[in-house]
């Protein structure tokens, strides 16, 4: 009796395009590595991806962001943006304040509360492999610079297989 495919790559045969076992293999492992991390960050820390995600953003700009700025860098229309800061306002973790160089424009920022919130997540989604946490980076890094540098002979395949990190988002329900 033949094993059971657990995933879209185990049921690719050997005669399928390398690409495409590589695409589906990494697909994958991505949807692996998202439920896990949903889970923990729900479990330990009772929060989702997206606010994470979007607290993540805001770590890299102390100054703060705009929101027309976090809705671009997040992927995320501008409606999922308002309602995930709302919440986080509403909790303590970020602030809106004027931005001094557009006044009629607000930026949004962590707050003392938020910035230990997202350390302690942070931290804990570290020690998911905490024998080599840069090493999954490296990994990632090198796979990318490689899928780039081979982009003119996989162009066919990337365009009709590859799903944009929005589109992604929309069918996670971001």
């Amino acid at each position: 009796m033949a094993a059971r495919a657990l995933d879209a790559e185990t049921r690719a045969e050997r005669a399928d395009h390398g690409a495409i076992r590589l695409w589906l293999r990494m697909l994958a492992t991505n949807r692996l590595v998202e439920t896990r991390t949903r889970r923990r960050l729900q479990e330990r820390f009772g929060t989702t991806l997206p606010r994470f995600d979007l607290m993540s953003q805001l770590e890299r700009a102390p100054r703060g962001l705009k929101m027309g700025e976090l809705s671009k860098r997040m992927m995320v229309t501008g409606g999922n943006v308002t309602g995930i800061t709302d919440m986080l306002e509403d909790e303590g973790l970020v602030e809106r304040v004027a931005d001094p160089a557009d006044r009629r424009a607000w930026l949004v920022r962590l707050t003392p509360a938020g910035r230990r919130a997202f350390t302690a997540m942070a931290q804990e989604r570290l020690a998911m492999n905490p024998e080599d946490p840069d090493g999954l980076f490296v990994l990632a890094a090198s796979l990318a610079a490689n899928a780039a540098a081979s982009g003119a002979k996989l162009s066919t395949t990337s365009v009709t297989m590859g799903a944009s990190r929005a589109d992604s988002g929309a069918m996670r329900g971001r």
